[in-house]
Formats: C-alpha cells, sequence, structure tokens
C-alpha cells in the first residue's frame, strides 16, 4: 500500500478512538464507567490522541529521514508489517465503533451476579462502617438523615448493606422505619413464597472492571408490585437484619415501592 495512504488510515484510526473518548466525556456516558477522579483523564487522553492524530494526517506526505545509514544492499522496508494495513485499520476502529454503538452502559443480570449481586454482606468485607464511624446513637442516627413526611429516614443502600456487618450500627438501625433508592431485580435466593425482590447499586473504585453490586433484600407482605425489571425503585419500610442460613441478611419489610427516576450519578462512587 502506497505509504501516503498507510500514514492517513493510521491516522484516522488514532482519530476515531479520540472521538470515542471525547464523546463518552460530553455525552456523560462516562459516569457509568469511570469514578470521577479518572474522568479528566480519560478526556485528557482523547484530546492527546486527537492532536497526533491530526499531526499524523496534516504530516502524511512528508518524507522523512530513517535516522540511520542503509548498508551496501540494505533496502528493507520501514513501512512494511506483518498485517495489511487495512486490516490493522479495522482491527483497531470496528471493536470500538461497535463498542460505542451496541453496549447499554449497564450490566446484565448474569453480570452482576458475577458481581457480587447475591453474595452475602459477611462475603464482601464488613469492617467498613465500623472503620470509617464514630460512636453512634440512634438519635444521632435519625439526626443525621433526612425524615420523609410519612415518618421514614433516608438512607442510601451502602449504609444499610454494611450495617449488617457492624454490631453496632446493626443494633441501632434494626426495626427504624427506612427509606432509601437503587435498581430493582429478582431474588433468587431463599424466595420460597415469592415475596421477595433485591435492590442493589454499584459501588466502583475506579472503572466499570472493578465494579461491586451492594444489594439488600426487600420483603413483602404478598406478592411484590409490579416495576421495571432493573429499574429504579424507591422503597421504604422496617430495616431488619436476621439470621438466614446462618448468614446475617439485610432485609427490609417494605410498606411502599414505586419506580422513581434515576439519580445524577447513578452508582456510589470513590470520593
Amino acid at each position: 500500500m502506497n505509504p501516503r495512504l498507510r500514514h492517513i488510515l493510521f491516522s484516522l484510526a488514532v482519530l476515531v478512538w479520540s472521538a470515542a473518548l471525547i464523546y463518552f466525556y460530553a455525552s456523560g456516558r462516562i459516569t457509568k464507567y469511570l469514578a470521577p477522579d479518572f474522568r479528566p483523564i480519560a478526556f485528557a487522553g482523547g484530546l492527546g490522541l486527537a492532536v497526533m492524530g491530526m499531526f499524523n494526517l496534516l504530516t502524511s506526505g512528508q518524507r522523512a529521514d530513517c535516522l540511520h545509514d542503509h548498508g551496501g544492499g540494505d533496502a528493507h522496508d520501514h513501512e512494511a508489517g506483518d498485517i495489511h494495513p487495512l486490516a490493522a485499520f479495522l482491527l483497531m476502529v470496528l471493536p470500538i465503533g461497535l463498542s460505542v454503538a451496541w453496549t447499554k452502559d449497564e450490566y446484565s443480570p448474569a453480570a452482576l451476579a458475577r458481581k457480587g449481586l447475591y453474595d452475602s454482606p459477611s462475603q464482601m468485607g464488613n469492617a467498613f462502617m465500623s472503620t470509617v464511624m464514630p460512636p453512634l446513637t440512634r438519635e444521632m442516627i435519625e439526626q443525621g438523615h433526612r425524615k420523609t413526611d410519612d415518618g421514614y429516614h433516608q438512607f442510601n443502600l451502602m449504609e444499610l448493606f454494611f450495617a449488617t456487618g457492624d454490631r453496632e450500627m446493626q443494633s441501632l438501625i434494626d426495626g427504624m422505619k427506612v427509606e432509601t433508592e437503587g435498581r430493582w431485580i429478582d431474588e433468587k435466593t431463599r424466595n420460597p413464597n415469592g415475596t421477595r425482590k433485591r435492590l442493589y447499586r454499584l459501588f466502583i473504585t475506579c472503572c466499570a472492571a472493578d465494579s461491586r453490586a451492594i444489594p439488600i433484600v426487600l420483603e413483602f407482605n404478598g406478592p411484590p408490585p409490579e416495576l421495571p425489571e432493573n429499574g429504579w425503585a424507591k422503597v421504604a419500610g422496617t430495616m431488619r437484619f436476621p439470621l438466614e442460613e446462618g448468614v446475617l441478611q439485610p432485609v427490609l419489610v417494605c410498606d411502599r415501592a414505586d419506580s422513581a427516576e434515576p439519580p445524577y450519578e447513578e452508582s456510589f462512587l470513590r470520593r
């Protein structure tokens, strides 16, 4: 292939990658994949690739010295490669293009199960709350959580989950009327009567690859209401921590459950 055409193809491939990074940042889709600290780095990388791609594209017609001497009979070609340039271009561009077009920006139920959706709190490191919280009283907890008009204290789901592994926090929250929100999904364990659902959010340390599902169990007096699977829900009820099959479980005995709008930041993120 003509060297100039080869340079143009590879420059366009770099620009495609640049456009993908900048698009994810500008559209807000990057919030599903990276914690806040890492988003400017991805944006800066996209800008850097744009500069490099444009530079190589604009200079594709210029000849450059290879900076070393060729001996007699040394006619090696610096442009030769083991793969055809067009094939290399497609290998660089097609995966990123298809990923941008096809991804749903969320995990399937099977992927969530692999990320701890149905793990018990004891399997995911329970010392979190005890290491970050000072000695508490129920009055302090109530004062620190806004109360709804119908008498429920608003908690984030992460607090309710990790309280299972903190005896002090657990004893204070047990029996409290709370409201929380998360994604609504089927309960596939310890649900013989079909009266349970599961509510979860994702905890991200740096990127989607290291995310973990943080769940609690929802218990209803009868069949759960019909809400969109994996959609956002706001639920309210009484918090309990029963011992089931030898494992403490965070269970919210629900009084109400309604569909909810996704929050601006859908995931728990590293601060």
